[in-house]
């Protein structure tokens, strides 16, 4: 007689809750039982477009993205305690200790993203299976509610780190959904003095002072831009430049290239090439690349965090005149994930801000529904004991 749990199931955009089999570790895996599970922004969107994303890993070589037609348990921001060994597998945890891990499944022979492929069912779940290496123990004293923001806190530092954010530089955060207020706490644990934060939700800016945002624009009133109103000089202060070069050259009655380089790294480095701030896209919906390369100063680096999944399009000469400099970036490594889990449980960065709901297996559905509205909700968990 196989047995059965209970889980969250999407299939064709429908998530219902179904008993299926008991996962069983195999050689190389060990079983979790699920604590926590967050529900996360890609869940929403892999929900309604999972066809679209799922024909892009295609293309990349992945062939086991879910599709609407798989039935699939997402969820991969999952704690829970260690319950099994599959055979010949090193136990590098106790039976009952409590671990996160990363969100990757080594099944069929290859490895799987857990939570959006049918290979490598989710947390939605009563079980889950994990890798040994690539999980890790929750520090003692760190509850499983904060524990379970591991994996998003960790795209959030991946994020930052991507961006090169000195700490006197000033960062935007267009979008404090989940990922942008997480986006902003990291920005700070890392030493950012200057941090703008803009929505349209009073609810998210609110939250996104909690978070540590030093200002908080609502767009509808202000331009997240407003602070940067010199900048948008930009064309006026290239040309300037290259006349200060030609003025210099004709001065010298040559054009050798070593003094026309000395001539502008000096003039850079006095201030006439402006740098523009570092900025994170966290909305993830069409137009939003294009209305960061209209409205950002010259020589912004743009970090573009939320996942869009539809087509776009953008003007290049526009970024092209204003230098402007594209960064996309996906999920983060082991070390950081380890680095988000450490500042966590030490306090560095409070995630119970983040922290709005809690549902059970059976409320899941209307979670999803929820999580459409920015004033009810940031972040929902899941307790599959409920």
């Amino acid at each position: 007689m196989m047995l059965a749990m209970r889980a969250v199931v999407c299939h064709q955009a429908e998530l219902t809750v179904d008993e299926v089999p008991d996962p069983r570790p195999e050689q190389g895996q060990l079983l979790i039982t699920v604590e926590r599970c967050g529900i996360c922004g890609s869940d929403l969107h892999a929900r309604l477009h999972c066809d679209e994303t799922a024909a892009d890993a295609a293309t990349l070589g992945y062939d086991h993205m879910m599709r609407s037609t798989d039935r699939v348990v997402m969820g991969h921001e999952f704690v829970g305690t260690v319950t099994d060994y599959g055979p010949r597998t090193r136990k590098l945890f106790p039976i009952g200790t409590r671990v996160v891990s990363l969100p990757v499944l080594r099944a069929s022979g290859a490895m799987h993203l857990t939570g959006l492929s049918a290979l490598a069912p989710g947390g939605y779940a009563e079980q889950v299976l994990a890798v040994p290496s690539m999980t890790m123990r929750v520090p003692d004293g760190l509850d499983a509610d904060a524990a379970a923001l591991t994996e998003p806190m960790s795209v959030a530092l991946h994020a930052v780190h991507r961006g090169q954010v000195g700490a006197k530089d000033t960062a935007v955060v267009l979008g404090c959904g989940p990922i942008g207020l997480a986006v902003i706490a990291m920005l700070k644990a890392t030493g950012v003095r200057h941090v703008i934060a803009s929505d349209f939700s009073p609810g998210r800016r609110a939250l996104a002072e909690r978070m540590g945002a030093d200002v908080v624009v609502d767009p509808a009133q202000e331009s997240p831009w407003a602070s940067f109103a010199e900048s948008k000089r930009y064309l006026t202060d290239s040309m300037e430049l290259i006349g200060f070069g030609v003025d210099a050259m004709d001065k010298l009655r040559a054009v050798p290239l070593l003094p026309w380089a000395t001539l502008m790294r000096g003039a850079v480095k006095a201030g006439a090439s402006p740098r523009g701030p570092v900025v994170f896209e966290c909305v993830g919906v069409p137009g939003m690349i294009e209305h960061v390369i209209a409205n950002a100063p010259l020589l912004s680096r743009v970090v573009v965090v939320g996942v869009c999944m539809g087509a776009d399009a953008l003007r290049p000469a526009m970024a092209i005149s204003k230098e402007i400099e594209l960064r996309f970036v996906l999920g983060y490594d082991p070390s950081e994930f380890h680095q988000a889990l450490q500042w966590i449980a030490s306090g560095k960065v409070d995630v119970r801000p983040l922290i709005t709901g809690t549902v059970g297996l059976d409320g899941v559905p209307g979670a999803f529904d929820e999580l459409g509205d920015p004033e009810r909700h940031a972040k929902i968990l899941v307790d599959p004991t409920r």
